[in-house]
């Protein structure tokens, strides 16, 4: 740990970090960690399992640690509870050697507390921007000693419509600040965010914008919709998959999914947005001590959770934003660890699949399973409906098969 970035910080936080079993930096953590400590902002590209948090964090923890004040001075904004969650007990683990106070103010959770803990005195807080509004409103919450803004994920935020609630947000923050600036993915309006909040940032790119991490193996299996659910179930039952992550659109889908799943046999559970706090975090502890097999889920309630052990993820839905799928395998292959996408395609969706490999600039190997074929007939008359030439039915049978590079399983 000495002849790495870790050495700059003070003594307590090192010796967390040696009970952690912390050793070795990752890439982020050695390229954040120096600028955060010279008060420098940030404009990171990195996506989850990076070690992103720490990579803020602990730096963060460092410079309070030599201020020693009571007001609050570091506010973190996430996208959702969950990630808000998460990030807050990343903290309390690494300044659970110091004096430091760390509050969580989020949604869907009784706001009593919230507002006692703030009471006491909490120099970091962390939050969704909504909660963090409601405590702005009522009085509870005072931005005017921030001097580190963190936002984590920005480009979910974007996705899920906090543009207004961030700029509202910004006008109670000193504009005398540091802001770090963290997103997996950076389309356009992302980066027009970055550049109006930043001053002179340290550019960081872990990954190129939009990549998937080297650590997922990435699948596709061709098959017809209506038999998507039996071949997730072949598949999970097959390879004996223990700790299994299912994508789909739609709060309906997730939730019918996950019934079916358990008339299968699976043990199965949905999560989404519209789900309770209470509800979601008894899901999710279920799904980490294996008492619940399949984790249903949508982008949105999936966004922010911190599973080390997940090593497969389907996409039984292909999302309508090509950068969702980059979010939603980046749920595995975290921390160096290896991790298996694997995506039911059905001839709808080819479209969506189109502009996800455009996207991370590479064809996806596919694969057919066998029992779980397309059928070649719905198809022949799919494109005879649709006005194309559809020749022999045996010949665009060969056609297909070349373009899903076919293989039998």
């Amino acid at each position: 740990m000495s002849d790495s970035v870790f050495h700059l910080l003070s003594s307590t936080l090192r010796n967390t970090l040696d009970t952690q079993g912390y050793t070795t930096p990752t890439p982020v953590q050695s390229e954040a960690i120096p600028a955060v400590l010279e008060g420098r902002d940030l404009m990171a590209g990195a996506q989850t399992g990076t070690g992103k948090t720490a990579a803020f964090a602990l730096p963060l923890i460092h410079r309070l640690l030599e201020e020693q004040s009571a007001q609050t001075c570091v506010l973190v904004v996430t996208p959702t509870r969950e990630l808000a969650q998460q990030v807050y007990e990343k903290f309390v683990g690494y300044a659970a050697n110091t004096q430091i106070n760390v509050t969580a103010l989020y949604g869907g959770a009784n706001i009593n507390p919230q507002k006692k803990a703030l009471e006491k005195g909490a120099q970091i807080v962390v939050g969704t921007p909504g909660r963090l509004l409601d405590h702005l409103h009522i009085g509870t919450l005072n931005l005017s000693s921030v001097h580190s803004l963190v936002l984590d994920e920005a480009d979910r935020m974007l996705d899920m419509g906090f543009i207004s609630d961030i700029k509202r947000l910004m006008k109670k923050i000193p504009s005398e600040r540091q802001t770090l600036f963290f997103s997996a993915t950076y389309p356009k309006n992302v980066t027009n965010l970055a550049y109006k909040l930043l001053k002179d940032p340290v550019r960081i790119d872990i990954a190129e914008t939009n990549s998937t991490a080297e650590t997922v193996e990435q699948k596709i299996h061709p098959v017809d919709k209506k038999r998507k659910r039996e071949l997730l179930s072949f598949l999970i039952g097959s390879k004996n998959l223990q700790q299994v992550l299912v994508f789909t659109k739609t709060r309906q889908s997730t939730e019918s999914l996950a019934k079916e799943l358990v008339l299968d046999g699976l043990e199965a559970e949905a999560i989404h947005g519209e789900k309770t706090q209470g509800a979601r975090n008894r899901a999710l502890e279920n799904f980490k001590t294996g008492k619940t097999r399949v984790l249903v889920a949508t982008d949105v309630a999936a966004r922010g959770l911190d599973i080390p052990s997940l090593d497969t993820v389907f996409n039984f839905e292909l999302p309508h934003q090509p950068e969702d799928y980059v979010h939603r395998i980046g749920r595995t292959g975290r921390a160096g660890k290896s991790g298996v996408a694997i995506s039911l395609v059905s001839r709808d969706e080819e479209g969506m699949l189109a502009a996800i490999e455009t996207l991370i600039d590479q064809r996806i190997p596919q694969e057919w399973i066998q029992g779980f074929e397309p059928d070649m007939n719905a198809e022949y008359e799919h494109r005879e409906k649709r006005g194309g030439r559809g020749g022999e039915k045996r010949r665009l049978k060969r056609q297909l098969q070349k373009k899903a590079g076919y293989k039998r399983k």
